[in-house]
Protein backbone atom coordinates (compact mmCIF):
# COMPACT_ATOMS: atom_id res chain seq x y z
CA UNK A 1 0.00 0.00 0.00
CA UNK A 2 1.05 3.12 -0.94
CA UNK A 3 1.95 5.90 1.54
CA UNK A 4 -0.63 8.37 0.22
CA UNK A 5 -3.62 5.61 0.23
CA UNK A 6 -2.42 4.63 4.01
CA UNK A 7 -2.48 8.07 5.11
CA UNK A 8 -6.05 8.59 3.67
CA UNK A 9 -7.72 5.44 5.10
CA UNK A 10 -5.64 4.26 7.71
CA UNK A 11 -8.36 5.14 10.52
CA UNK A 12 -11.46 3.63 7.79
CA UNK A 13 -12.36 0.15 9.69
CA UNK A 14 -15.38 -1.53 9.56
CA UNK A 15 -17.81 -0.76 12.48
CA UNK A 16 -20.87 -3.09 11.36
CA UNK A 17 -21.51 -6.35 12.50
CA UNK A 18 -22.35 -8.78 9.47
CA UNK A 19 -25.83 -9.70 10.14
CA UNK A 20 -26.20 -12.80 8.73
CA UNK A 21 -22.84 -14.58 9.62
CA UNK A 22 -21.28 -17.98 7.59
CA UNK A 23 -24.13 -20.12 9.41
CA UNK A 24 -24.87 -23.13 6.19
CA UNK A 25 -28.33 -21.68 6.24
CA UNK A 26 -26.87 -18.67 5.20
CA UNK A 27 -24.34 -20.49 2.52
CA UNK A 28 -27.15 -22.27 1.36
CA UNK A 29 -28.46 -19.73 -0.57
CA UNK A 30 -25.14 -17.92 -1.23
CA UNK A 31 -24.27 -20.53 -3.04
CA UNK A 32 -27.51 -20.29 -5.38
CA UNK A 33 -25.89 -17.09 -6.80
CA UNK A 34 -24.42 -16.82 -10.01
CA UNK A 35 -23.43 -14.22 -12.34
CA UNK A 36 -26.78 -14.96 -14.27
CA UNK A 37 -29.37 -14.60 -11.60
CA UNK A 38 -27.63 -11.84 -9.40
CA UNK A 39 -25.30 -9.78 -11.98
CA UNK A 40 -26.87 -9.78 -15.41
CA UNK A 41 -26.66 -6.14 -14.90
CA UNK A 42 -22.82 -6.41 -15.39
CA UNK A 43 -22.26 -8.84 -18.12
CA UNK A 44 -22.13 -6.67 -20.79
CA UNK A 45 -19.29 -4.75 -18.98
CA UNK A 46 -16.98 -7.79 -19.11
CA UNK A 47 -13.98 -7.99 -21.62
CA UNK A 48 -11.64 -11.11 -21.95
CA UNK A 49 -8.34 -9.90 -20.24
CA UNK A 50 -10.22 -7.35 -18.09
CA UNK A 51 -8.75 -7.27 -14.16
CA UNK A 52 -11.50 -7.64 -11.37
CA UNK A 53 -12.35 -7.47 -8.13
CA UNK A 54 -14.90 -8.92 -6.20
CA UNK A 55 -15.73 -7.40 -3.18
CA UNK A 56 -17.48 -9.57 -0.12
CA UNK A 57 -17.26 -12.60 -2.70
CA UNK A 58 -18.33 -15.51 -0.20
CA UNK A 59 -18.44 -18.76 -0.69
CA UNK A 60 -17.28 -17.04 -4.58
CA UNK A 61 -19.76 -18.46 -7.07
CA UNK A 62 -20.15 -15.47 -8.96
CA UNK A 63 -16.55 -14.98 -8.35
CA UNK A 64 -15.75 -17.96 -10.54
CA UNK A 65 -18.81 -16.83 -13.07
CA UNK A 66 -17.25 -13.69 -13.34
CA UNK A 67 -13.49 -15.29 -13.99
CA UNK A 68 -14.81 -16.68 -16.58
CA UNK A 69 -16.19 -14.00 -18.73
CA UNK A 70 -13.01 -12.23 -18.54
CA UNK A 71 -11.20 -15.44 -20.05
CA UNK A 72 -8.73 -15.49 -22.00
CA UNK A 73 -6.45 -13.25 -20.12
CA UNK A 74 -8.48 -12.08 -17.59
CA UNK A 75 -8.12 -12.43 -13.59
CA UNK A 76 -10.40 -12.04 -10.89
CA UNK A 77 -9.80 -11.34 -7.33
CA UNK A 78 -12.27 -12.19 -4.42
CA UNK A 79 -11.78 -10.58 -1.06
CA UNK A 80 -14.01 -10.86 2.08
CA UNK A 81 -13.58 -9.83 5.72
CA UNK A 82 -14.39 -13.67 6.89
CA UNK A 83 -11.04 -16.08 5.85
CA UNK A 84 -13.38 -19.28 7.10
CA UNK A 85 -15.50 -18.81 3.83
CA UNK A 86 -13.08 -18.09 1.44
CA UNK A 87 -11.15 -21.38 2.10
CA UNK A 88 -14.61 -22.22 0.86
CA UNK A 89 -14.28 -19.97 -2.01
CA UNK A 90 -10.44 -21.19 -3.20
CA UNK A 91 -12.05 -24.92 -3.03
CA UNK A 92 -14.99 -23.66 -6.06
CA UNK A 93 -12.60 -22.14 -8.02
CA UNK A 94 -10.61 -25.43 -7.60
CA UNK A 95 -13.36 -27.16 -8.60
CA UNK A 96 -14.01 -25.43 -11.90
CA UNK A 97 -10.21 -25.46 -12.76
CA UNK A 98 -10.12 -21.46 -12.24
CA UNK A 99 -7.54 -21.83 -9.72
CA UNK A 100 -5.39 -19.54 -11.85
CA UNK A 101 -7.31 -17.52 -13.07
CA UNK A 102 -9.08 -16.14 -9.19
CA UNK A 103 -7.26 -15.73 -6.03
CA UNK A 104 -8.84 -14.53 -3.44
CA UNK A 105 -7.70 -12.36 0.23
CA UNK A 106 -8.82 -11.28 3.42
CA UNK A 107 -10.10 -7.15 3.24
CA UNK A 108 -12.27 -4.65 4.48
CA UNK A 109 -13.85 -2.53 1.85
CA UNK A 110 -13.25 0.84 3.84
CA UNK A 111 -9.59 0.66 3.21
CA UNK A 112 -8.59 -1.88 0.44
CA UNK A 113 -5.12 -3.22 -0.03
CA UNK A 114 -4.70 -2.08 -3.37
CA UNK A 115 -2.74 0.41 -5.12
CA UNK A 116 -5.10 3.11 -7.00
CA UNK A 117 -6.31 1.85 -10.39
CA UNK A 118 -5.80 -1.76 -10.13
CA UNK A 119 -8.96 -3.15 -11.25
CA UNK A 120 -11.25 -2.43 -14.82
CA UNK A 121 -14.11 -3.73 -13.15
CA UNK A 122 -15.16 -3.24 -8.91
CA UNK A 123 -17.70 -5.60 -8.27
CA UNK A 124 -20.07 -5.93 -4.50
CA UNK A 125 -23.25 -7.84 -4.55
CA UNK A 126 -25.54 -7.65 -1.06
CA UNK A 127 -22.40 -5.76 0.39
CA UNK A 128 -23.38 -2.14 0.83
CA UNK A 129 -26.62 -3.09 3.22
CA UNK A 130 -24.23 -4.74 5.73
CA UNK A 131 -21.26 -1.78 5.87
CA UNK A 132 -20.93 0.39 8.72
CA UNK A 133 -20.17 3.73 5.64
CA UNK A 134 -21.72 2.62 2.26
CA UNK A 135 -20.22 5.86 0.78
CA UNK A 136 -16.88 5.39 2.05
CA UNK A 137 -16.44 2.04 0.79
CA UNK A 138 -17.81 3.27 -2.53
CA UNK A 139 -15.01 5.49 -2.59
CA UNK A 140 -13.01 2.94 -2.04
CA UNK A 141 -14.03 0.84 -4.34
CA UNK A 142 -13.85 3.90 -6.87
CA UNK A 143 -10.32 4.41 -5.74
CA UNK A 144 -9.19 0.76 -6.99
CA UNK A 145 -11.07 1.18 -10.35
CA UNK A 146 -8.86 2.41 -13.46
CA UNK A 147 -10.28 5.80 -15.65
CA UNK A 148 -12.89 4.33 -17.82
CA UNK A 149 -13.83 1.46 -15.75
CA UNK A 150 -16.73 0.21 -13.85
CA UNK A 151 -17.85 -0.21 -10.31
CA UNK A 152 -21.01 -1.90 -9.89
CA UNK A 153 -23.18 -2.19 -6.65
CA UNK A 154 -26.77 -4.45 -6.06
CA UNK A 155 -28.25 -5.04 -3.25
CA UNK A 156 -31.78 -5.83 -1.83
CA UNK A 157 -34.43 -3.87 -0.30
CA UNK A 158 -36.04 -5.24 2.69
CA UNK A 159 -38.96 -3.01 3.48
CA UNK A 160 -39.64 -3.62 -0.69
CA UNK A 161 -39.85 -7.41 -0.17
CA UNK A 162 -43.18 -8.89 -0.86
CA UNK A 163 -44.96 -11.75 -0.28
CA UNK A 164 -48.14 -14.41 -1.00
CA UNK A 165 -50.42 -15.55 0.94
CA UNK A 166 -50.43 -12.94 3.82
CA UNK A 167 -49.28 -15.16 6.32
CA UNK A 168 -49.41 -14.33 9.89
CA UNK A 169 -45.93 -13.86 11.59
CA UNK A 170 -44.04 -13.06 8.39
CA UNK A 171 -44.96 -9.26 8.97
CA UNK A 172 -43.46 -9.63 12.46
CA UNK A 173 -40.10 -11.32 10.98
CA UNK A 174 -39.45 -8.17 8.49
CA UNK A 175 -39.90 -6.23 11.40
CA UNK A 176 -37.63 -7.79 13.69
CA UNK A 177 -35.14 -8.13 10.94
CA UNK A 178 -34.77 -4.71 10.07
CA UNK A 179 -34.00 -3.96 13.78
CA UNK A 180 -31.50 -6.15 13.99
CA UNK A 181 -30.07 -5.02 10.94
CA UNK A 182 -29.44 -1.40 11.83
CA UNK A 183 -28.32 -2.10 15.18
CA UNK A 184 -25.74 -3.65 14.00
CA UNK A 185 -24.85 -1.10 11.49
CA UNK A 186 -26.23 -1.62 8.49
CA UNK A 187 -28.97 -0.48 5.96
CA UNK A 188 -31.55 -3.48 5.10
CA UNK A 189 -33.40 -1.12 3.29
CA UNK A 190 -29.59 -0.41 1.24
CA UNK A 191 -31.32 -0.94 -2.66
CA UNK A 192 -33.27 2.36 -2.76
CA UNK A 193 -30.11 3.99 -1.37
CA UNK A 194 -27.26 2.95 -3.80
CA UNK A 195 -27.62 6.14 -6.67
CA UNK A 196 -27.98 8.48 -3.83
CA UNK A 197 -24.71 6.44 -1.90
CA UNK A 198 -23.32 7.11 -5.08
CA UNK A 199 -23.58 9.93 -6.12
CA UNK A 200 -22.35 10.96 -2.14
CA UNK A 201 -19.05 9.15 -3.00
CA UNK A 202 -18.34 11.00 -5.98
CA UNK A 203 -19.49 9.05 -8.87
CA UNK A 204 -21.25 11.84 -11.81
CA UNK A 205 -21.78 8.72 -14.14
CA UNK A 206 -24.57 6.25 -12.51
CA UNK A 207 -26.75 4.54 -14.62
CA UNK A 208 -29.65 2.68 -11.86
CA UNK A 209 -31.75 -0.27 -12.26
CA UNK A 210 -33.53 -3.16 -10.62
CA UNK A 211 -34.55 -6.67 -10.90
CA UNK A 212 -36.22 -9.61 -8.75
CA UNK A 213 -35.65 -12.39 -7.70
CA UNK A 214 -38.95 -14.47 -7.76
CA UNK A 215 -39.96 -17.92 -5.44
CA UNK A 216 -42.53 -19.20 -6.85
CA UNK A 217 -42.42 -22.86 -7.69
CA UNK A 218 -42.82 -25.85 -4.97
CA UNK A 219 -38.93 -26.69 -4.94
CA UNK A 220 -38.58 -22.76 -4.66
CA UNK A 221 -40.52 -21.83 -1.78
CA UNK A 222 -39.54 -24.82 -0.14
CA UNK A 223 -35.70 -23.94 0.04
CA UNK A 224 -36.28 -20.22 0.37
CA UNK A 225 -38.56 -20.54 3.38
CA UNK A 226 -36.47 -23.40 5.20
CA UNK A 227 -33.12 -21.66 4.65
CA UNK A 228 -35.08 -18.55 6.27
CA UNK A 229 -36.43 -20.90 9.17
CA UNK A 230 -32.90 -22.31 10.05
CA UNK A 231 -31.42 -18.75 9.64
CA UNK A 232 -34.27 -16.98 11.26
CA UNK A 233 -33.18 -19.44 14.68
CA UNK A 234 -29.71 -20.88 14.27
CA UNK A 235 -27.61 -17.95 12.78
CA UNK A 236 -25.48 -15.50 14.40
CA UNK A 237 -28.82 -13.24 13.17
CA UNK A 238 -30.98 -15.05 16.13
CA UNK A 239 -27.66 -14.72 18.95
CA UNK A 240 -27.63 -10.79 17.71
CA UNK A 241 -31.61 -11.02 18.00
CA UNK A 242 -31.58 -12.71 21.29
CA UNK A 243 -28.42 -11.11 23.02
CA UNK A 244 -29.23 -7.48 21.61
CA UNK A 245 -32.83 -7.89 22.99
CA UNK A 246 -34.94 -7.36 19.79
CA UNK A 247 -35.98 -10.86 20.43
CA UNK A 248 -36.29 -13.92 22.43
CA UNK A 249 -36.36 -17.29 21.81
CA UNK A 250 -39.24 -18.05 21.62
CA UNK A 251 -40.25 -15.22 18.98
CA UNK A 252 -38.06 -16.93 16.54
CA UNK A 253 -39.52 -20.01 17.06
CA UNK A 254 -42.69 -18.40 16.06
CA UNK A 255 -40.73 -16.61 12.97
CA UNK A 256 -39.53 -19.74 11.88
CA UNK A 257 -42.95 -21.50 12.09
CA UNK A 258 -44.73 -18.51 9.92
CA UNK A 259 -41.99 -19.37 7.52
CA UNK A 260 -42.73 -22.79 7.22
CA UNK A 261 -46.43 -22.04 7.01
CA UNK A 262 -45.67 -20.10 4.47
CA UNK A 263 -43.89 -21.95 2.22
CA UNK A 264 -46.17 -24.86 2.39
CA UNK A 265 -48.68 -23.15 1.03
CA UNK A 266 -49.87 -24.05 -2.53
CA UNK A 267 -50.00 -20.47 -3.85
CA UNK A 268 -46.50 -19.41 -2.23
CA UNK A 269 -45.15 -16.39 -4.20
CA UNK A 270 -42.13 -14.30 -2.98
CA UNK A 271 -40.00 -10.79 -4.45
CA UNK A 272 -36.98 -9.83 -3.58
CA UNK A 273 -36.68 -6.19 -4.62
CA UNK A 274 -32.95 -5.56 -5.59
CA UNK A 275 -31.35 -2.11 -7.14
CA UNK A 276 -27.85 -2.00 -9.02
CA UNK A 277 -25.72 0.50 -10.02
CA UNK A 278 -23.24 0.86 -12.57
CA UNK A 279 -20.68 3.79 -12.02
CA UNK A 280 -18.34 4.92 -14.64
CA UNK A 281 -15.19 5.84 -12.83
Amino acid sequence: MDTKHAAATGAARETAVYTHGHHESVLRSHRWRTAENSAAYLLGELRPGAAVLDVGCGPGTITADLAERVAPGGRVTGVDAAEDVLAQARAHAQQRGLGGAVSFAVADVHALDFPYDSFDVVHAHQVLQHVGDPVRALREMRRVCRPGGVVAARDADYAAMTWYPATPGLDTWLDLYRRVARANGGEPDAGRHLRAWARQAGFTDVTSSATAWCFAAPEETAWWSSLWADRTQSSSYADTAVRGGHATPADLAAAAEAWHTWGTAPDAWFAVLNAEILCRA
